[in-house]
């Protein structure tokens, strides 16, 4: 089943009018910041398609993010982390830190949050969580889509800053081939130090 606006409408059922979804991506790479995007619709989306952004091709995702970002009816905003925040207060709190960034940046601000995934126990706003929500609710998937796309392009930027790894291929994931760079070259100011496969590259002699 695609996502819908049961959420949603459950939601302005109850009486909250402002409603987010919010998503991040990239949580698990070994370079790179984490990024959230919040997404209000006012009613129904204006883009069709939508669907968890790991559901779509990267043509597709591109597509889709060019029509939700270019349409006056979509608010939307990010939150971006980078790697010396994500080692300094780990990459759950960055992950929080992303999206309240994202949710405080939008205009007017959400009287609740749709979270793909588990709930926090601290957050600044009102929020609901919901396990694959990406692949459940439009609005989260709309973030979803917005979040990759962002970070992607991120990502492919540190690729020109940072040659070697692979970045605008594996997008700081640990593939094969990055882990191969790792050994050879060392990490880079793009990698996130507290991550093991990272730190153990740094150590004397592993390099």
């Amino acid at each position: 089943m695609p996502p819908d606006l049961e959420f949603e409408n459950k939601a302005r059922r109850e009486g909250y009018h402002c409603i987010a979804g919010v998503d991040e991506a990239g949580r698990g790479p070994l370079a790179g910041p984490v990024v959230a995007a919040a997404v209000v619709f006012p009613g129904i989306p204006p883009v069709q398609g939508l669907n968890d952004s790991k559901k779509l091709t990267e043509p597709r995702r591109e597509a889709l993010y060019e029509a939700l970002i270019g349409s006056a009816e979509v608010s939307w905003a990010v939150g971006v982390i980078g790697p010396p925040e994500i080692d300094r207060i780990n990459i759950l709190q960055a992950t929080r830190r992303a999206m309240e960034i994202a949710l405080s940046a939008l205009d007017p601000p959400p009287d609740l949050a749709l979270l793909d995934g588990l709930p926090f126990r601290e957050f600044a706003f009102p929020h609901r969580a919901i396990v694959r929500g990406d692949a459940r609710s439009l609005s989260i998937a709309a973030a979803s889509i917005i979040a990759k796309v962002t970070r992607d392009r991120l990502m492919r930027r540190m690729n020109g800053e940072f040659p070697g790894y692979g970045f605008d291929r594996n997008k700081g994931y640990g593939t094969a081939e990055h882990l191969d760079a790792l050994r050879r070259i060392g990490p880079c100011p793009a990698h996130r130090r507290s991550f093991s496969p990272v730190a153990q590259a740094s150590l004397p002699g592993l390099g």
